[in-house]
């Protein structure tokens, strides 16, 4: 069971193109979904990384502290979540600790840290391609197929072979139409 579960975690890991550390300044893109429209945005979070925290495992996570409008925010996000849609990181601090929790009721002077302007994405999720979709495209280049030999074939050979074929492939196209309707409604 465990190796199981060891390779469901395998298969869930990014691969990370560099490393985040304490005291990087990145940019979440979070995917939010909206209930009511049932629609899906993307809201980004910008701050420095305060600790990293479980390694290199399936529930790695960085707590990210921004300022809003006087306020210190913190967020936690999990790092191979497929919520987290990119994260790139905007600048890098010279930073002699592995977790900076001081920061929160740092000051002045304190609270600033030597950074140097970089611009790299850590990883970038590709767009899912959704079932639908694919299906779609599976039933236009079905109806592209069966458009061709309707062509191409001349009138004089077996017409009354195909004719029961044809008729066969256009139900099951009709089916399947339906279904993704029924789909499409639910």
């Amino acid at each position: 069971m465990s190796a199981q579960i060891k390779q469901f975690n395998k298969e869930q890991l990014r691969e990370l193109k560099t490393n985040i550390k304490a005291g990087d300044t990145i940019r979440v893109h979070q995917i939010i979904s909206i209930p009511d429209a049932e629609k899906e945005k993307t809201q980004t979070f910008e701050g420095i990384v305060l600790a990293r925290k479980h390694g290199k495992e399936a529930g790695a996570t960085i707590t990210v502290r921004s300022i809003i409008d006087g306020i210190g925010v913190e967020k936690i996000f999990p790092i191979h979540s497929p919520v987290i849609k990119q994260i790139e990181i905007v600048k890098r601090a010279k930073v002699r600790r592995a977790k900076l929790y001081y920061l929160r009721t740092a000051q002045g002077k304190r609270a600033r840290l030597k950074t140097k302007m970089v611009n790299k994405k850590v990883f970038e999720e590709k767009a899912p391609v959704k079932e639908e979709a694919l299906k779609e495209e599976s039933a236009t280049e079905e109806k592209k197929e069966k458009a061709e030999p309707k062509q191409k074939a001349p009138k004089a050979e077996k017409p009354t072979e195909e004719k029961p074929v044809i008729k066969e492939k256009e139900e099951e196209a009709k089916i399947e139409q339906e279904v993704l309707k029924e789909e499409k409604e639910k």
